[in-house]
């Protein structure tokens, strides 16, 4: 099969199978296993946590999308890059930490021009959500039984993801044991693993993904490692450690969206990064690194590439597969509004679609709180369609595409499917879904 055909497929697949392969049931014995009656706490409220379907993309997209990754990476490696970023970053992004940070989230619109990179963010959720959901797929027709199971290899994504939170122990132990020259390390941990892991979120029992910390939780768990569920103002420091109740906690898997820990309840945690207590990832560099929306303003610029030495190569995939970024400043206030029909308007800081706009339905009130906030605009592009069929009719959703990424290797994609101005789980048939990879037997452009 060429490359032109198997995209032809995927959109052929993702318009035409309007089947079920949600192995409901299997879902359920897989939520079971975490403890009895787990499928129905992770369900109640959640509805539309899972499509009932799975979403195809082609090989040539997928691997567009992992080269994408790779420039990013080639780029964010630059002392040039990261002196720029980090000149507009907060006063905690200044502080380096050897551990690169865990679940970056790579997210893709399939544009006309292949996958377009809305946005890049820092601790992604619905990595080990969607790694259950793929395995608890059945073969609805002949098409999706030739694709499954997907392309995830030998290694599961579970296996991946553990390994990265080992990976990231390792970096900051040895970093932090030269850096004060002394024989032990952090914690009580020692080699490759810590010993104590804190999953740290706001009043995490009312968190939507709450259930995927009690999956990271016994992940944890299984792998011989102590883990807590708990809210940062359950943490204190003391003794040059940090602490819950009385156990040391080694690292902190911070799920938080005060990506800078600049509020007041999460002064401990703060002070643990600021010192290298424990290891915290992702952490406040990593979001100013990656996942400030300005940043794409610099991966657009072209002559500010070249200037940093970013070969023709890179500079060519950044610019045929991010859409043009700018800052919205004031003074180009009647041009922005001229031309906000084929804009998004998105906060620097900004997360999970809060305070972003379409340009199309934006109004002049809005408009002018945009020019007088901290935003980019990003030329609009459409995300691709998936249609489903939902209470016996089809039904059009929306789709992007999410790269689970880690130290510039992805681990796993999967599907949003949604209606609506911007990504929610509050859609019928909506909500994760697997990817099934079309193959073919040509490279990409």
């Amino acid at each position: 099969m060429s490359k032109h055909d198997s995209i032809e497929l995927a959109d052929r697949l993702n318009a035409g199978c309007q089947c079920i392969s949600l192995d409901r049931a299997g879902l359920e014995a897989e939520l079971e296993r975490v403890s009895p009656g787990f499928h129905a706490e992770v369900m109640a409220g959640r509805p539309h946590l899972f499509s009932d379907s799975v979403a195809f993309v082609s090989a040539e997209h997928v691997q567009r999308m992992a080269r994408l990754v790779a420039a990013v990476e080639r780029v964010v490696a630059l002392p040039a890059y990261r002196e720029h970023v980090l000149a507009w970053a907060p006063e905690t992004a200044r502080h380096r930490s050897a551990a690169p940070g865990v679940f970056l989230g790579y997210d893709f619109h399939l544009g006309n021009s292949g996958p377009q990179l809305i946005e890049i963010n820092t601790n992604a959720g619905g990595g080990l959500l969607n790694a259950l959901l793929a395995r608890a797929q059945k073969a609805c027709c002949d098409d999706v039984e030739a694709l499954l199971p997907g392309d995830l290899g030998s290694e599961t994504p579970e296996h991946l993801f553990l390994e990265m939170f080992r990976a990231e122990w390792r970096a900051f132990a040895a970093a932090v044991a030269t850096k004060v020259m002394r024989s032990g390390i952090p914690g009580d941990g020692a080699g490759d693993t810590p010993i104590r892991i804190a999953i740290v979120d706001e009043a995490p029992l009312t968190q939507y993904l709450y259930p995927e910390f009690v999956l990271f939780q016994r992940l944890f768990e299984r792998a011989g490692i102590e883990a807590v569920i708990c809210d940062p103002q359950e943490l204190a420091l003391r003794d040059g450690a940090l602490w819950h109740g009385d156990s040391r906690i080694d690292l902190v898997y911070n799920r938080l969206t005060d990506f800078a820990l600049e509020a007041p309840a999460n002064a401990a945690l703060r002070e643990a990064w600021l010192t290298d207590a424990a290891l915290i990832t992702p952490h406040p560099q990593a979001h100013a690194l990656y996942a400030d929306k300005r940043n794409l303003v610099a991966l657009c610029d072209d002559a500010l590439l070249a200037g940093w030495g970013v070969d023709a190569e890179t500079r060519a995939t950044l610019a045929n597969k991010i859409p043009h970024t700018e800052l919205v400043v004031p003074g180009h206030a009647d041009d922005l509004w001229a031309r906000r029909r084929q804009l998004f308007f998105k906060p620097a800081a900004g997360y999970g679609s809060k305070a972003a706009y379409r340009g199309d339905k934006i109004t002049r009130r809005v408009f002018d709180e945009v020019l007088a906030g901290n935003y980019i605009a990003q030329a609009l592009v459409p995300p691709s369609s998936r249609t489903l069929r939902v209470d016996e009719a089809p039904v059009e959703l929306k789709l992007d595409l999410r790269n689970y990424v880690y130290a510039g290797h992805v681990q796993l994609v999967a599907a949003r499917l949604w209606q609506g101005q911007t990504t929610n789980f509050r859609t019928p048939g909506g909500g994760f879904a697997p990817v099934l990879t079309v193959p073919s037997s040509q490279a990409p452009t």
